[in-house]
């Protein structure tokens, strides 16, 4: 069953102001591509700043690695969430100093470790005994945070619980080792989900984080410094959230009822919060079919799928909504990619209601695709080209 009446109102997305400005740059412009309005980013920015007050900031580069992104969060004072060397270079080569960098991957090779601290990084993420063992060698002294597992995976559209994280004794074992090893057990991390619409997940997890904080200082008199709550801030797709200001507003009640008013260095990682809103993905219709001549459905066919960008359809996880000049009745319809893989279909079992007047050639609006689009697009699969993206402000 459909969750919406096909009915998208832009003004719950964007400004007259800022879609008008969106629209005017792609009119010319062939697709499929990506608008990015750095405004918005600057906006989300600093309200996200403004509720978290108390918190560090390290953007998560996978959201979206943009240069213009990544220059302008360097230059309102953010830190960065590092995965590889790769956007480790990217960061660092636009002046990005170490000490505002994590190297948040639990899943890394000891070199780029040893990469990673010869350029100045300090502060580790792990999960395991073995990549633990491979920081104390190559990055000895540095400071490391253990991912725990957490819930939240039915109550997240895009799950992240089960490949990263470590069961809480285990952190517990880990961080009494990383002292034995030489390195600085430093805190205790941990990811809700993309996209996260229950903010109790957060209180769940930090209960586990206050447990393991205590038994630590008690038990063996290591005393934690850091919580990192990780990302999970929803952006604004078809199905509505509570807006940041009642995230904040619980997320914070609940860090005071476990550490009072005097709670550890907090880090939050946003990445789709800050980056999702701000995109607008142009995309063109090319085809509009029937299965048979009694089919109720339409299948629409777009020059943009699963592999130049919308991967985070796949099981239709990720709901954008999708808006088109035309008007008129609407019908529901499956979503489909251009690109000879049958599993490049973005919406088939929710039928997005989409207006019959529809017609090749007519342009589509992917409304919130600022992350995980550009950085999802394969380079070159059936020969199409990655998406292009623009920065606009």
């Amino acid at each position: 069953m459909n969750e919406f009446n096909g009915v998208i109102n832009i003004n719950d997305y964007y400004s007259d102001e800022t879609f008008a400005r969106i629209k005017a740059f792609a009119d010319k412009r062939e697709t499929p591509f990506v608008v990015i309005d750095l405004p918005t980013i600057a906006r989300a920015y600093d309200e996200l700043v403004g509720e978290f007050d108390y918190a560090d900031v390290y953007y998560a580069v996978k959201a979206n690695p943009a240069v213009d992104i990544l220059t302008l969060l360097r230059d309102r004072g953010a830190n960065f969430d590092i995965a590889s060397r790769y956007e480790l270079d990217k960061v660092m080569g636009l002046g990005v100093t170490a000490e505002r960098i994590s190297y948040g991957n639990t899943i890394k090779k000891a070199r780029d470790v040893r990469y990673f601290y010869e350029r100045g990084v300090r502060l580790f993420a792990t999960d395991s005994e073995s990549d633990l063992e491979a920081i104390a060698r190559e990055a000895p002294g540095a400071k490391v945070y253990v991912r725990v597992l957490t819930e939240g995976t039915l109550t997240a559209d895009w799950p992240l619980s089960r490949k990263f994280g470590c069961e809480t004794e285990m952190a517990m074992e880990l961080l009494i080792q990383a002292r034995e090893l030489g390195l600085e057990p430093y805190g205790v991390s941990f990811h809700v989900g993309s996209q996260q619409r229950e903010i109790g997940a957060w209180d769940a997890a930090l209960a586990k984080v206050k447990v393991i904080f205590d038994r630590l200082r008690d038990e063996q008199d290591i005393v934690l410094q850091m919580i990192n709550m990780g990302g999970g801030f929803p952006a604004n797709y078809i199905s509505r959230t509570n807006d940041l200001a009642t995230y904040a507003e619980e997320i914070t009640r609940f860090l005071q009822e476990d550490f009072g008013t005097e709670f550890p260095r907090i880090i939050i990682e946003p990445g789709r919060s800050l980056i999702a809103n701000a995109g607008v993905l142009v995309s063109e219709v090319v085809l509009i079919s029937r299965k048979s001549r009694t089919a109720l459905s339409r299948w629409v066919f777009v020059d943009v799928g699963k592999f130049s960008g919308l991967i985070e359809t796949l099981d239709e996880s990720i709901k954008y909504p999708v808006y088109t000049e035309k008007d008129g009745e609407d019908e529901g319809c499956v979503l489909a990619g251009p690109t000879c893989d049958s599993a490049d279909i973005m919406y088939e079992n929710f039928k997005y209601p989409l207006p019959l007047s529809l017609a090749a050639g007519d342009r589509l609006y992917w409304l919130s695709t600022g992350a995980y689009t550009t950085s999802y697009s394969a380079v070159e699969f059936n020969g199409f080209p990655p998406l292009v993206e623009y920065c606009i402000s």
